[in-house]
Formats: C-alpha cells, sequence, structure tokens
C-alpha cells in the first residue's frame, strides 16, 4: 500500500476486494455506508477504508467475522424494501453483486416515483438506496447541484431539481449520475430496452477537441452503451451528454451504406469498383484537360490522423496540386498561425492538467461548458474551489456568471481591449522585467505603441469601464500562473489571426508560458481538427505543419516522388476559383462545405460551378444533396482503427467496436482504393492505419517516438521524439528562452469591416450550443434532437420588449447577403444591440446570412459579427397576415 492513498484505494490496486456503496474514486469519500469498514491493529473501532489514509506500518484487516456481520446486517437492512426482481433483471449492478455475495434476500420493495420523460436516462426510485453518489457527483464532477435530498427520517428521498423531473431540471444530460448509480435507480433506457453490452472496446469520443477516452459497449453488433474511461488523462471517468449518449446516427435510417452516382438526377447505388472508376475518371478528365490544380481536396476534422494525411498526400503526390484544406481553416487557423509565427509552434502549449494548477484562468471568447463540456466542468469546479477566472465575452455565459471578472465587450473590438490590458501591464510594470530585458527585441516601440491604448481610451469603444478592464490586466499579471483558453469568438474575425498574437503578448510581458498553470490553449472544436491540420491539409504546410517550401525537398525524399511547388487554394479560395470557373472537381470528405460555409448564396453559386462533386461521408448531407456527383459511403469513428489528436497534442488510439455498416468502408481504404486506380497505388501500399501512422512517424520527428504500441499502453502528447521520451505536456519548458529574442505584437487596430447601422443595427454572433453539436449531421440524428429541436435566435428583454417579440415568435434576420426566418427566445444572456443564433438545424440555413469578411491572415471566416435587422412574422390561422420592418435606432 503508499502512502498518500486511502485504504480503499490501495486494497483495489493490490486486487483486494473491499465492498463498498457510497464510494466513487471521482468524488471526495464520505465513509457515510459502513460497508468499507476495516479494522487497523491500535485503533479502538473499524474505520472507513475509503477515508482512511495509508500510513507506514499499518496493519489491517479487510474481512473479519466482525465485520463480515456488520456488512452483512446492513445489507439486510437496505434490502428490506427492496424490488427483488432487479435482482434477476440486473444482476451485474454493484449493489445487487454485494447482496448475492452476502447470500441476503430482498423482500417486496416499496412504491417509489418512476421518471421515464428524459429520452436517455430512466428514474426509478423503488431500486434508490440512498447512497448519495448521485447528488456528490452532479456537485463534484459537473458542478450543476441537480440532485438534492428532500424529507426527513424514513421519508427521505433524493430529486432531481425543483420539480423533480430531470428533464426540466438543469440537467445536462452527461449521464454522471447514472454512471455511479450502484443500483439501476439511475439506468441507461438503451441498456434496459436491448440488453447490457456483451463486449468493451476502448477508444475515443467522436464530438468536440477535447479527446475524451471511452468504453465502448455492444452487444449482437449494436452499439447499446458508451461509457468514460475512470482513469483517463483527459476526461478522469467524465463525459457529456453527446460523448455518452449521441452514437445512434450509427443506425439511422438514412444512412448511405452503398456507393452511389447521380445519373439524370437520381441517385443510383453502384458497386465499389464502379464508383472508385467514375472517382478516378472525373479526376483524370480534369486534370488532362484543365491541370492538376482544377482540382481541390478536403480532408476531414472527424476522419483519424492517418486518414488526413493520405488526403494530403493524395492531393499532392496524385494530383499534383497543394489545393487541399480542412474545416481548420474556418475556425482555428489563426490560433495556428499567431502561434507559429510568434512562439514556433502552431498548436496548445499546455495540458488541460494545469487547470487545477492555474491560480487565474482567462477564457476568451470561448464557452466551454457548452462546447467543450469536459473542460468545461473542470474550470468550473477550479472557479468554485478559489481559482481565479476572467471571462471575455459578448454574452453572460455560465462561467461568466462565475467569473471574478467579466469584460461584456461588444463584439469585433477584442484587439484593443487586449491592447488595453497589456497597456495596464506595461504603466503599472506587471511585466517580468528580467524576461523583457533578455528576451524582447522590440520593447521600447511596443511599450510606445501600447500607450496609446490605456484602459480610459478603449472603454468607450469596447463597452467596459477602465477599471473593470485595469483589474483583469492586474489579476492575470499578478495572480498567477494564468492560464489562458480561447475559441472562436477571437479568431472568427477578419483580425483573428490578430487577436490572438496580441493575447500572445500577454502571456510573453507576464512569464505566463513554458511552466504548469500557464500558456496559451485554443480550444478545438471537432475531434480532430488539430490532427487534420498538423497532418497537412493546408495548402501552405506539410505534416507536422511545416511550411511547404522549406521541407519539400525533404518529403520528396521520402515520398519518392516530384511534388507541386505551386500555391494552393484553401476553402474559402477553393470557392472563389469555383465561381471564377477554375476549379473544375472538388473531392470533400467530412465536411458539409455548403451548410458551414459563410454567405451561403456565394458557396451554392460557385458549387453549381463545379463539373464533378465527390463526397465521401455517412450521410447525404447538404453539399452532397444539392451538389454531388458521385457518393462513396464512409464508416464511423467506431467501425475503424487510427489515432485522434485532441487540443493539447494528445495522440490517442481509436479502435474499431463494430464491423462496418452496410458496404461503408473507412476513409484511409477508399482514398488509397483511388490512388491506386489512378496509378498511383506504389505510394499507398498501406495494409492498416498502423502502416500510415508509421510513415508520418517517418516524415514527421515531433512523433516518431509515438508507435501503437505505446499508445496502447498511455496516450502521449508530441513532441515525443524516441521510443524512450515520455511525451512533451509543456511547450517551451525551463530555459526554453535563453538565447531567443521574441517580437511583442502591434497590429494595426482596424476596426472590424462589418458594422451595425440604421437599417443593419444589430450584430448577430452565432455559435454552438450544449446538446448539438456544429451542422447536427450527427446529433440531429440522435435523441438529441428532444434536448434541443430546433435552432433559435437569442434576443435581449429590451430589444425584444422595443420590438414587440415574444418568446417562440418568428423574426426575420435579414443581413446585406440572405434572410432567414428563426424563433426568438428571450435571454438576458445578450446585451442590448446584439443577437445570438446557433446553426445546428440544416433547415434554419443560418450561414445564408453571415457575411463574406476574412481573416486578413488565414481567411477564416468572420462568422462572429455580421450586422442584421429583425422582422417580426405575424401569423394567423396558420397564414401570414402582415410583415413589419422593425429595428431599433438606439443601437
Amino acid at each position: 500500500m503508499a502512502a498518500g492513498e486511502t485504504l480503499l484505494t490501495s486494497a483495489r490496486l493490490a486486487g483486494i476486494h473491499i465492498p463498498a456503496l457510497c464510494s466513487d474514486p471521482r468524488v471526495k469519500p464520505l465513509g457515510a455506508c459502513r460497508m468499507c469498514l476495516v479494522q487497523v491493529e491500535g485503533e479502538r473501532r473499524p474505520v472507513a477504508a475509503c477515508s482512511t489514509m495509508v500510513r507506514e506500518g499499518m496493519k489491517v484487516e479487510t474481512h473479519t467475522p466482525e465485520i463480515e456481520r456488520f456488512r452483512k446486517g446492513f445489507l439486510e437492512l437496505l434490502a428490506g424494501g427492496y424490488p427483488a426482481e432487479a435482482l434477476c433483471e440486473m444482476p451485474e449492478k454493484p449493489f445487487h453483486k454485494l447482496l448475492a455475495e452476502y447470500g441476503v434476500a430482498c423482500s417486496q420493495g416499496i412504491t417509489a416515483s418512476i421518471d421515464d420523460r428524459h429520452p436517455y436516462i430512466h428514474i426509478d426510485m423503488s431500486r434508490c438506496i440512498l447512497c448519495g453518489r448521485c447528488v456528490r457527483i452532479c456537485e463534484e464532477v459537473q458542478g450543476q447541484f441537480v440532485w438534492s435530498a428532500w424529507g426527513r427520517g424514513d421519508a427521505i428521498e433524493l430529486r432531481a431539481g425543483l420539480v423533480g423531473s430531470l428533464l426540466e431540471s438543469s440537467c445536462t444530460s452527461c449521464g454522471t449520475c447514472v454512471n455511479s448509480c450502484p443500483t439501476g435507480a439511475l439506468d441507461d433506457k438503451r441498456v434496459i430496452a436491448l440488453g447490457t453490452p456483451t463486449k468493451w472496446t476502448r477508444s475515443v469520443c467522436p464530438y468536440c477537441g477535447t479527446g475524451c477516452e471511452i468504453d465502448v459497449g455492444t452487444r449482437n453488433s449494436t452499439l447499446i452503451q458508451v461509457k468514460p474511461v475512470l482513469h483517463a488523462a483527459v476526461n478522469k471517468g467524465h463525459l457529456c451528454s453527446k460523448g455518452r449518449y449521441a452514437f445512434e446516427y450509427l443506425h439511422a435510417p438514412d444512412r448511405v451504406l452503398h456507393p452511389m452516382i447521380r445519373r439524370h438526377g437520381r441517385w443510383e447505388n453502384v458497386s465499389w469498383n464502379e464508383a472508385i472508376a467514375a472517382a478516378a475518371h472525373a479526376l483524370h478528365k480534369t486534370i488532362a484537360a484543365h491541370g492538376p490544380d482544377s482540382v481541390g481536396v478536403l480532408g476531414s476534422a472527424r476522419s483519424t490522423n492517418e486518414e488526413a494525411y493520405l488526403a494530403q498526400k493524395f492531393a499532392r503526390v496524385v494530383v499534383g496540386t497543394n489545393n487541399v484544406d480542412c474545416c481548420a481553416r474556418v475556425c482555428h487557423a489563426p490560433s495556428a498561425a499567431a502561434l507559429k509565427a510568434m512562439l514556433g509552434t502552431g498548436a496548445a502549449t499546455n495540458c488541460f492538467d494545469d487547470i487545477e494548477r492555474a491560480r487565474t484562468i482567462l477564457l476568451w471568447g470561448c464557452n466551454p461548458t457548452e462546447n467543450h463540456p469536459v473542460v468545461g466542468a473542470r474550470i468550473k469546479a477550479a472557479a468554485l474551489r478559489d481559482t481565479n477566472l476572467i471571462v471575455v465575452d459578448p454574452r453572460k455565459t455560465e462561467l461568466a456568471e462565475l467569473a471574478d471578472i467579466h469584460l461584456q465587450i461588444r463584439p469585433g473590438t477584442d484587439i484593443p481591449v487586449l491592447l488595453a490590458i497589456a497597456a495596464t501591464i506595461v504603466e503599472e510594470r506587471l511585466f517580468n522585467p528580467d524576461f523583457v530585458d533578455q528576451s524582447i527585441e522590440n520593447w521600447e516601440a511596443f511599450r510606445d505603441f501600447v500607450g496609446q491604448w490605456r484602459a480610459e481610451s478603449v472603454a468607450p469603444i469596447c463597452g467596459v469601464e477602465p477599471e473593470v478592464l485595469r483589474a483583469a490586466g492586474r489579476m492575470y499579471a499578478q495572480a498567477g500562473p494564468a492560464m489562458s483558453f480561447h475559441g472562436l469568438g477571437l479568431t472568427e474575425h477578419v483580425q483573428g489571426t490578430e487577436g490572438v498574437m496580441c493575447l500572445v503578448n500577454l502571456a510573453l510581458l507576464t512569464g505566463n508560458l513554458g511552466r504548469p498553470g500557464s500558456g496559451i490553449n485554443p480550444l478545438r472544436g471537432q475531434n480532430n481538427v488539430q490532427g487534420a491540420a498538423v497532418m497537412g491539409c493546408d495548402p501552405g504546410a506539410l505534416t507536422g505543419s511545416t511550411p511547404l517550401m522549406s521541407a519539400i525537398a525533404r518529403f520528396q525524399t521520402e515520398w519518392d516522388c516530384e511534388l507541386p511547388i505551386r500555391t494552393g487554394f484553401d476553402v474559402l479560395q477553393m470557392m472563389d476559383a469555383a465561381r471564377q470557373k477554375r476549379l473544375k472537381v472538388l473531392w470533400v470528405i467530412g465536411y458539409d462545405v455548403l451548410l458551414t460555409n459563410p454567405d451561403m448564396a456565394l458557396t451554392r453559386n460557385a458549387f453549381s460551378n463545379l463539373e464533378d462533386v465527390i463526397v465521401q461521408d455517412m450521410f447525404l448531407n447538404e453539399t452532397a444533396r444539392d451538389h454531388g456527383t458521385i457518393f462513396l459511403p464512409a464508416c464511423s469513428s467506431f467501425e475503424k482503427d487510427g489515432t485522434f489528436m485532441n487540443a493539447e497534442r494528445r495522440v490517442q488510439r481509436v479502435r474499431a467496436a463494430l464491423y462496418p455498416a452496410g458496404e461503408s468502408k473507412p476513409d484511409w481504404n477508399i482514398i488509397c482504393n483511388v490512388a491506386y486506380a489512378m496509378g498511383g497505388g506504389k505510394h499507398f501500399a498501406f495494409a492498416s492505419p498502423e502502416d500510415v501512422w508509421n510513415e508520418i512517424r517517418a516524415v514527421w520527428p515531433a512523433v516518431a517516438g509515438i508507435s501503437y504500441s505505446r499508445l496502447d499502453e498511455q496516450c502521449l502528447q508530441w513532441p515525443c521524439t524516441s521510443e524512450s521520451h515520455g511525451g512533451t505536456a509543456i511547450l517551451f519548458g525551463s530555459g526554453w528562452t535563453a538565447g531567443k529574442k521574441f517580437h511583442l505584437y502591434c497590429p494595426d487596430s482596424q476596426v472590424a469591416t462589418e458594422q451595425p447601422d440604421r437599417e443593419f443595427p444589430f450584430i448577430l454572433i452565432t455559435g454552438r450550443t450544449l446538446q448539438q453539436f456544429n451542422a447536427g449531421t450527427m446529433t440531429g440524428r440522435t435523441l438529441h434532437r428532444v434536448l434541443r429541436p430546433i435552432d433559435s435566435l437569442d434576443v435581449s428583454p429590451c430589444d425584444a420588449e422595443s420590438l414587440g417579440i415574444h418568446d417562440a415568435e418568428h423574426v426575420s434576420v435579414r443581413s446585406h447577403y440572405g434572410e432567414i426566418t428563426l424563433p426568438a427566445r428571450i435571454t438576458s444572456t445578450v446585451p442590448a444591440g446584439v443577437v445570438f443564433a446557433t446553426f445546428h438545424d440544416p433547415e434554419s440555413r443560418l450561414n445564408l446570412v453571415t457575411g463574406s469578411g476574412r481573416d486578413r491572415t488565414t481567411n477564416t471566416p468572420e462568422y462572429k459579427l455580421t450586422a442584421v435587422a429583425l422582422q417580426k412574422q405575424v401569423y394567423c390561422a396558420s397564414e401570414i397576415l402582415c410583415e413589419e420592418e422593425l429595428f431599433s435606432t438606439t443601437h
């Protein structure tokens, strides 16, 4: 037994069974059930093993006759009103196993309420033994405080929320209480309906870039249940609702299971040989007639590292073009560009474990409790303890409500605010003088520059009081280590890259780099968007995010072929080229470009000019439905092997839990088959994803030490340069500044090109919500549509009153680019003059109204600032009687 651990933990690690009912390793020990009592030599009475720490020289007896009699007696008390049928229905439950172990029978169960309204969770309180695990795990892990005890004595019961309904409470549907419940009082409906899984497979969640490890439970070739891996490096036994429950899309009736070709306007099922031949022919004829740069390839942030690597290799080696990109372009390309330019590596500097080490956390333009819920729960738990929290967001998010300082800035004023914080740090001499003297090469110029952006000058621009701006600067600089997370609220602007560079300024000034609890950390959106970009799905970079021209000679040697040096198109430039009829064919892998690109009318015009659109996906997404000519059915991450890379540079194994459905195939296999059909087979002679990964290790030294065999034991963060290297949790560690000079960035501080005016007086921000994901391709085909059925438009109460808008009334949203209609949601989370909408429902077509503004460095669209007008729709007897243009001249 190891000192510093509880007796219960040490015993379990040693293979010694000590029963426990109120214990869960994810929460603090309580010692309430007394089932884990043990006898320690020298102690007058038995002690609870779950709350007693190991000491050197302890002698412990775990199963004395006296203790065993006590345990059995306690179980008999619990079984007195427990339903006997529960033991037969669910013998695998921990409580039921203990009853069987101690030979305790149940009497007639008590009558208790059953709540079956939640789409995923069944509640039967006749099986509740009041262990309190649901209460504690909801509070300590998720931070929601949903469950509570009501009544006294024998009448005590646990309820969800004030009304006792889980669906109507503040529950986030993460299922952690279900995962902890030892009896089946809380259980997954799918398990009840389809039976307990018979096989478990370790893999990684297919949703956001947090990278939660999961155990996938299957039975009869059906996915039954997903559980969190208890001691996973990232999620530590926790999942959000999407990771735990939103997997039913695998079995959706509209999943495409056969290759298809569109003929005479109709999709027809064909064989794989015919589909591959058609794709190869479309590419061949276009290259022959118009040259390789008339073809574009878009890799997927939902595919594995190996598949993203093959997509960009195919573009360069088989097609002969650098026209290759992925959806990182429309989200965190500015983060990669800024971090690469200022620090040398375009990725997160720290790991999620530094959340618990930070004294201050700065959240800029991100909403983790909704968009990265497991990370958000860890940040929330830190804030509920004593970690300082600064939130910069135009909206009043859940974490903004908890924040010590909330900078509720006007949309588009991020750079002036960042400069005002830097000016406070410089003016009040809160910077690190040794670092500035030794490592900053443009100190005097930067000092003079930010002097023009004092808090008093910036306050009228951003709408935040000067003293609040200064307080934020003082807290970040003085209460260190300070860790920053940022999201698309910072990057999806015309100055997104420059905004991230200004955030890096703050870390450099204060020394919040290269140490635990600090750093600059982009919160990546999709499960493998970090991996797709770093694998080389970027027109200007090869694998490892290495600039094309600096690495091309090495890759030509490794790949044994000539590579194109012509400048390639990113996804936005591909759309421009298609409108100009310079791009003829587009191969789109796992990416609904039509639905998710801004200014949908322009995107649709671009697609209408393409001669062939090859779509590789699980479903007929909007791109395929409207413009696809060849459809190649891909399988899901639950049906293939490979690796993902999360937002903290962690490489993790993905393992197949099911065989591919129908005739669907893994993306890597499809790409290799098309390469063979086009005569490039010798460069794509891979028998497995591991073969592909080993080639990646050969061309990118930073992952040379990350083998599949090592990943089977643990996930590793790059750089990891050899098999003996342990991975790198923190970039730029001790001594990283020695001999280096850094350049603090001085932006020209242009204001956003899109501004509200009399015709378009409101600012529209777009984003995600907790219960749906991106374009809804996956979550929209699950019961999450019950939790969040449609998109809506958030409007502040004062704007709603002035416009005469009520909850759920339909409002037309009009911009320079288009018009849509959404139901209103009146909420104080948005300030006056600002509206917010999600984009998860394809029917809402939100990107018809988003604009054409692009980041000046990376072409990332400006989704976070669109000037709009609101038009209330008045209905009567299901028909529109009148429409009146409504807008406020006060904004």
